[in-house]
């Protein structure tokens, strides 16, 4: 699905968190939301999702509008579902007495796709952080969804899980054709694995375009208060190499 996204504002009260955003994101493409802290990503993430009210436009086109995935930064759970009883709601929404042969394989096959298959008898509450993160993003998937809006679905992850999960992510959306918004911190791996990106600054976009177009010294400098080194690493992607906070000079 396409999602085209005109004057998006969205608002807490009297403060503005979004404030008159467009966007627009393609089936096929990664799309990451960059920006620091309280710069309005998660906010925008919750308003295209549908569970924050917003102002604007937000059209899904060129597929059902209730074939989008999302996946808040908040994957806490006390529940005493197993991880693989997680992953099959994705397909159910519900548990029922009898479930469909192809729900459960689907629910394996995703598992195993994530690389968690060996946790699937796990009950949930019982599992780290970064592996209830790992569940969750199996069961969005599972869903079979046409778009994904996941926010920060690698924090709480390890080195070797982060670049696992983010191919795999990368993959799925080019082989399916999904319309993929993920919300990150680490701006070297948006520069690897993202398509496109868009910077926030206070609520608005600050920049935009490809990761080359988008990291630049001069808007990392903007968004974050940081000055940067940025050069091409081994595969052409941009580098990142954060050198000093741009107010270091004036501390006593």
């Amino acid at each position: 699905m396409r999602l085209s996204v005109r004057g998006f504002s969205l608002r807490y009260g009297v403060r503005v968190a979004v404030d008159r955003v467009d966007l627009q994101a393609n089936p096929g493409e990664v799309l990451a939301i960059l920006g620091a802290n309280g710069s309005g990503k998660s906010s925008l993430l919750r308003g295209l999702a549908g569970v924050q009210r917003h102002a604007g436009t937000v059209e899904w086109s060129g597929g059902e509008p209730g074939r989008v995935g999302y996946m808040p930064q908040d994957t806490s759970a006390r529940s005493q579902l197993t991880a693989f009883e997680v992953v099959l709601l994705g397909r159910l929404r519900s548990l029922a007495f009898k479930v469909d042969v192809a729900d459960l394989k689907a629910a394996r096959d995703t598992l195993e796709e994530v690389g968690i298959s060996h946790l699937a008898e796990r009950p949930i509450r019982e599992l780290s952080g970064g592996q209830r993160q790992l569940v969750f993003l199996a069961q969005v998937l599972s869903a079979g969804p046409s778009a994904l809006l996941l926010d920060e679905p690698t924090s709480a992850l390890d080195i070797t899980h982060q670049l696992r999960v983010l191919a795999l992510l990368r993959s799925a959306t080019h082989s399916r054709r999904l319309t993929t918004i993920v919300v990150l911190h680490d701006l070297n791996a948006a520069a690897r694995f993202a398509d496109r990106i868009v910077m926030m600054h206070d609520g608005r976009v600050a920049g935009h375009g490809t990761p080359a177009e988008a990291l630049t010294a001069e808007t990392l400098r903007r968004c974050y208060g940081v000055e940067v080194a940025v050069f091409s690493g081994p595969d052409g992607a941009p580098v990142i190499l954060p050198l000093r906070p741009c107010d270091a000079d004036a501390a006593p």
